[in-house]
């Protein structure tokens, strides 16, 4: 009997999870500043599915035009970054790390300040991701060198990761020609307001097969979590598996971060949720989170763009939502949790 109520309560907290980002994107479509009731929103949704014209061409190009896009945009970033946290704390048997801690967010800002300001000839993608992948391999390095990777090791190497790539964009920021220095110092804020279904398209065909491979490799990263003899007992090659998480990790984070900018504190809160809510199994919690990310950052865009007349850059939202999150990890003690791993 209380076998079958575990299961009906997982159950049911498994739907809640991957429902949440179109209950959330619906009651998004809903609020902005232009006032346009729920019935008239679900009418021009119904109308653009049957390819019926609009009574009101201005109310559906606000609905299909800005608001839709944004909404999609901002999921897939949601769900891009939570599914690379809760790969590299797979990875590093970490609680604590996530692609803005380990720098990973700063080496791809690096990148898409780079190509944006001198190097607009090559994709942004491209030069994100190479600085992606140097930051995080840079910070492992680092945190090794100190003989003991344990979590603080890791974050400590992460500060000092993102410190050199965040002094990089300064120095872009100063070189870079005034006309492009605004675009970049938003851009660098984290935001969504340029969203259109061209970054959609390029978001979603970009991350889809590197995600859907991520879940065809679930179980390694299951045990890539146990500790390092247990793993090597099993037969999997640590050192090679890690490369290819993360290399796969990276690529998705920086294809993230160069549509939306930086958006930190995602890869960090939403897995932890997620995995003190369904348990530790990668097979779950990988979709899971991406679910919930997405939920998560379409809530803060949300309030983002509803709180004031102005536009506020969503990066600013997630990071007044994470740090009080990181300070109750840190008093619940998470990080010595996993210190003997």
């Amino acid at each position: 009997m209380a076998s079958s109520r575990t299961f009906l309560s997982r159950s049911i907290v498994y739907t809640l999870f991957a429902v949440s980002p179109i209950l959330f994107g619906l009651v998004s479509l809903f609020l902005g500043a232009y006032g346009i009731p729920p019935l008239k929103v679900m009418k021009i949704l119904l109308d653009s599915m049957l390819m019926h014209k609009s009574a009101n061409p201005q109310e559906s190009a606000i609905i299909l035009d800005v608001r839709l896009p944004r909404i999609m945009l901002s999921c897939l970033v949601g769900m891009s970054l939570s599914l690379s946290g809760s790969v590299m704390q797979g990875v590093f048997r970490n609680p604590l790390v996530d692609p803005y801690i380990l720098g990973v967010s700063a080496g791809a800002a690096f990148g898409c300040a780079l190509s944006t300001g001198f190097l607009p000839y090559l994709p942004i993608q491209l030069l994100a991701f190479i600085f992606a992948l140097s930051s995080v391999l840079l910070s492992y390095s680092v945190a090794k060198a100190a003989k003991d990777i344990s979590p603080l090791a890791l974050v400590l190497s992460g500060i000092i990761v993102s410190a050199i790539f965040n002094a990089l964009v300064s120095l872009v920021k100063f070189l870079v020609d005034p006309h492009k220095l605004q675009s970049i110092v938003y851009w660098l804020m984290g935001s969504f307001s340029l969203a259109d279904w061209k970054e959609v398209k390029i978001l979603s065909l970009s991350t889809t097969p590197f995600a859907i491979l991520l879940f065809l490799m679930s179980w390694r990263l299951n045990v890539l979590s146990l500790p390092e003899e247990e793993a090597i007992s099993l037969g999997i090659n640590i050192k090679k598996e890690r490369l290819i998480f993360l290399s796969l990790a990276t690529f998705i984070v920086a294809v993230a971060v160069s549509s939306s900018g930086i958006i930190g504190w995602i890869g960090l809160i939403v897995p932890h949720i997620v995995r003190m809510s369904i348990g530790p199994n990668h097979r779950a919690l990988l979709p899971l989170s991406m679910a919930f990310g997405g939920s998560f950052t379409i809530f803060a865009d949300t309030v983002a763009r509803t709180i004031s007349q102005f536009d506020i850059p969503v990066g600013i939202i997630t990071a007044v939502l994470g740090a009080p999150f990181f300070v109750y990890l840190l008093r619940k003690g998470g990080a010595k949790r996993w210190e003997s791993l």
